[in-house]
């Protein structure tokens, strides 16, 4: 049995001092394969330093793939240099380093919406790179769903490639969203009490939800409160399998399926 964690910062400062630890507590929890969402210029280096690791180089059963994209919450005055950044990335690929996705990108509107218009010129940019390129996206959508689905509406696509990540919307916006091609990401938040998500997981086809940690970020129970870490994906996919009545092994093979034929792994 094994499985993708399809969204996770495995490259965050969080891990600096036990990184290689929490990639082999990985293998060893069968997670073959990370995917790894960029944020911004300054977040790449580190990216891309996982990718050339040593261990990374020594343990060829563990595979390690990035996505480039601008994350809303660091579209600021200077959006514009790092669109730059991600269309240099996307434009450069080759064999050694192949980005699976364009993301993560998407809308926030939790904080403020200081750069809300800013915000959505760049998803529409990133949106039209992922079709120029024939690449899926990795979205971000936190207190922003109509917002994006009405830029989604505009664009006015027959059907979309790729995921809500950490999908924290209604049924009903869930199944809109699989209306129009996308996969939503399940992560920690399933497995907290009273979880809306639950909902979401019962409502739509199992070959439409993903796998996903958003690691150091919200840590599955029992682990709440703590670093998450691609180690506790067979958590969630208990929780879901739970809450499915179905097996884990149900579980872990048709979200690996999934991942495979959305990322192109």
């Amino acid at each position: 049995m094994t499985f993708i964690d399809t969204h996770c910062h495995l490259y965050d400062e969080a891990f600096d001092a036990d990184r290689d630890d929490a990639l082999q507590r990985a293998l060893d929890a069968g997670v073959t394969t990370l995917l790894l969402p960029d944020i911004d210029s300054t977040s790449t280096p580190r990216l891309e330093a996982l990718l050339h690791s040593s261990f990374i180089t020594h343990h060829s059963s563990l595979t390690l793939r990035p996505m480039a994209g601008l994350h809303p919450t660091s579209v600021k005055e200077d959006f514009e240099q790092e669109l730059q950044h991600v269309h240099s990335k996307l434009k450069t690929q080759n064999s050694k380093l192949k980005y699976v996705a364009v993301g993560e990108i998407g809308m926030d509107l939790y904080w403020d919406r200081t750069f809300e218009a800013e915000q959505r010129q760049v998803l529409r940019t990133q949106m039209l790179w992922a079709e120029e390129l024939d690449l899926p996206v990795c979205l971000h959508i936190r207190k922003a769903h109509n917002e994006v689905f009405g830029l989604l509406r505009d664009l006015n696509r027959r059907t979309y490639r790729g995921v809500m990540h950490c999908f924290g919307g209604s049924v009903q916006e869930a199944q809109r969203a699989v209306e129009m091609g996308f996969h939503l990401g399940v992560g920690g938040v399933v497995t907290f009490k009273n979880a809306g998500l639950a909902d979401v997981v019962r409502a739509v086809p199992l070959e439409r939800l993903l796998l996903e940690t958003d690691t150091p970020y919200l840590s599955p129970v029992p682990h709440r409160g703590q670093r998450n870490e691609p180690s506790y994906i067979p958590l969630i996919a208990q929780r879901i399998a739970d809450l499915r009545g179905i097996t884990l092994d149900e579980v872990a093979d048709v979200t690996t399926a999934s991942a495979h034929e959305l990322f192109r792994l």
